[in-house]
């Protein structure tokens, strides 16, 4: 099957100086996925069965996934357009509406209370609904409409995991009380509080109990609050309102600084098949009003995450949004993606609901932070410190808070959380060895065969700015975890397994521009008997790519025993290259023993640059920098 090749119009650089991108192409790109995703269309049209690995819930789930999150791309495109619909978008997705829907069809769906993720796709549909109401629900015979309620009626009094899915179950009653049907402010008010308990500090949310802050804070968690708000039959209490509101508006400052000037997004946190859907909550608070961001600028970063799929290879030579990043890559998936999961890429297109004139597609194009200067910011809530700099556009994320755990539970790394960096250019690598032994921007201890130890679990002990560099600081417990007894579905965070413990590591970041000085410090031991044998101590530096791109350099500057450096070469462990080099080095500490490493990501371009120095002390260490200008933490 092939569909045509993407087709955009015209470049407008007058309006649109960073990317040359308008209203217009969005609806170029919408038009080009909905209509590539038709030869994969069933029969009755209910479900959208789309290449690639299945997920873990089976075709049945898979199919329903790839309708209901196309469905949604549909309706904000035909919403947007006030009901213009010259592909007939609607009359299809109404045809596999009331198909999914019959008890006894062919082609019926898993009702919500038979399989989790119907759960999830229920809400897309409901969404898609509300939006669409005077063109495809009011024109629905009753016996038609009765059916689509009994189908959703389902999750009414149903439980949800406390995280981002509380949600899911607020917009299919939504919508249930807007037509009459069934519904439970009991469940409403349930899944509110569960919502208000994810809160965090500076605008904020975990994805659950757990230190799992990543991308659904933005296009799930702050996407569905003032997109009920607006649609529902009793609007929340103006307090809780203004708390998104405000919530929001801070996020995105954090937000739009986590964008590379290529346009990509932070490469962290799981379900990123989903891709475009970062741009979600930028659109929604230029929606909602709940946004200090100029409409220039929102545009800039919206166009900008788009366009950089789009120039990459997503979606592909077929139209389609495959299982990958830029290009299919199904390994960097978890167990629930399907072949239609990175169709929630449609969050990212909520912007088409703003009709042609409004400011955000009027305004010209500003510059994002890390294309204006080069920049340093402290984000409280998931202790990160971000770093972007303007001559090779790479925003950087040191991260002193975020492992998706728990403090004082340890458990294996998550790749795609645990790590002590993130960035818009590098993916740490995700299969392989590197799950039983993290490697690139990790402090572990080595034991006699080599295995690593792991670090979540953590103490997060603290983000700040001395007026000079960022600071962070975490310290654990470092343990050796046997990760392949956890022989459970992968949803993104560590897995579990017998733990042998090791000593306990301090670990400083200071960070300035694309340097991070870390320092490693062993706890001193506790016991006056004879000291223990030396631990080995590794830092490992960014992945990239062997050949061009960004490069990574590890230099020690200070180190209480031997030293040992190297590069470790890894084929074909992440969707970015072919091939990943990650540096290292390696000294062997006694208890109380420091190293002190200089770990740089810089862009491709240049000469290198000088080197801080760090002096070490039983107090503390003192970092000068090239400038002069010095930072110091204490033991």
């Amino acid at each position: 099957m092939s569909a045509n090749p993407l087709v955009l119009p015209p470049e407008d650089r007058g309006l649109s100086p960073h990317t040359g991108w308008t209203r217009d192409h969005w609806v170029a790109v919408a038009e080009h996925l909905l209509l590539s995703v038709r030869p994969y269309a069933s029969p009755c049209l209910a479900r959208v069965d789309l290449p690639g690995p299945g997920s873990a819930y089976g075709r049945d789930s898979d199919g329903l996934e790839g309708f209901a999150r196309t469905f949604v791309l549909a309706a904000f495109l035909v919403a947007g357009h006030r009901g213009a619909d010259p592909h007939g978008f609607l009359d299809r997705y109404r045809s596999g509406l009331l198909a999914g829907t019959d008890p006894g069809g062919r082609e019926r769906w898993p009702r919500p209370d038979e399989l989790g993720q119907a759960k999830v796709e229920a809400a897309s549909i409901a969404l898609a609904l509300m939006l669409t109401r005077p063109w495809l629900w009011d024109r629905l015979a009753a016996p038609e409409r009765d059916r689509v309620v009994d189908w959703m009626s389902a999750v009414v009094g149903a439980e949800y995991p406390p995280i981002n899915w509380v949600w899911f179950q607020i917009i299919v009653e939504e919508f249930l009380r807007s037509v009459g049907g069934p519904w439970s402010g009991a469940d409403i008010e349930r899944g509110l509080a569960v919502h208000a308990g994810l809160r965090r500090a500076g605008g904020w949310l975990s994805d659950g109990p757990e230190r799992a802050y990543d991308h659904y804070c933005g296009w799930a968690l702050h996407f569905y609050p003032l997109v009920w708000a607006s649609l529902s039959g009793e609007p929340p209490a103006s307090e809780r309102y203004r708390r998104w509101h405000a919530d929001l508006r801070r996020f995105l400052h954090d937000h739009v600084r986590l964008i590379g000037a290529d346009g990509g997004p932070l490469f962290q946190g799981r379900s990123l098949i989903y891709r475009a859907a970062a741009a979600a909550p930028l659109w929604v608070g230029a929606w909602s009003g709940a946004t200090d961001l100029d409409p220039g600028l929102t545009r800039r970063a919206a166009s900008g995450i788009l366009r950089h799929f789009t120039d990459r290879g997503a979606p592909d030579s077929d139209g389609l949004l495959t299982l990958g990043w830029h290009r299919a890559w199904p390994r960097m998936r978890q167990s629930y993606s399907g072949g239609g999961s990175p169709y929630w890429a449609a969050k990212g297109f909520f912007g088409l609901l703003l009709p042609p004139d409004h400011p955000v597609w009027t305004a010209p194009e500003r510059p994002l932070p890390v294309e204006a200067a080069d920049f340093r910011a402290i984000v409280h809530a998931p202790g990160w410190i971000v770093s972007g700099t303007v001559g090779d556009g790479v925003v950087r994320v040191v991260n002193h808070g975020t492992d998706h755990g728990t403090e004082g539970e340890p458990t294996g790394d998550s790749p795609l959380y645990a790590r002590l960096g993130y960035s818009t250019a590098t993916a740490p690598p995700l299969v392989g060895g590197s799950l039983a032994a993290p490697l690139d921007n990790s402090v572990v201890v080595l034991d006699a065969g080599g295995a690593a130890t792991h670090r979540t679990g953590f103490s997060a002990l603290g983000v700040r700015d001395d007026g000079t560099a960022a600071i962070g600081h975490s310290r654990w417990t470092a343990h050796w975890v046997a990760v392949e007894e956890d022989t459970g579905p992968d949803h993104g965070s560590g897995r579990r397994g017998s733990t042998r413990r090791g000593p306990v590591l301090d670990v400083w970041s200071a960070v300035r521009g694309g340097d991070e000085v870390r320092i490693v410090r062993v706890a001193p031991g506790e016991d006056p008997g004879p000291p223990a044998p030396p631990w080995p101590v590794r830092v490992g530096g960014w992945p990239v790519a062997p050949d061009g791109g960004p490069r990574s350099t590890v230099t020690v500057l200070a180190a209480d025993g031997p030293v040992r450096t190297g590069t470790e070469r890894l084929g074909g462990v992440g969707p970015l290259a072919d091939a990943t080099a990650v540096p290292w080095a390696r000294a062997d500490l006694p208890a109380g023993g420091v190293l002190a490493c200089l770990v740089r990501l810089s862009g491709g371009q240049g000469g290198a640059s000088a080197n801080a120095s760090v002096a070490v002390t039983p107090e503390g260490a003192s970092i000068t920098w090239p400038d002069g200008a010095t930072s110091g933490v204490r033991f």
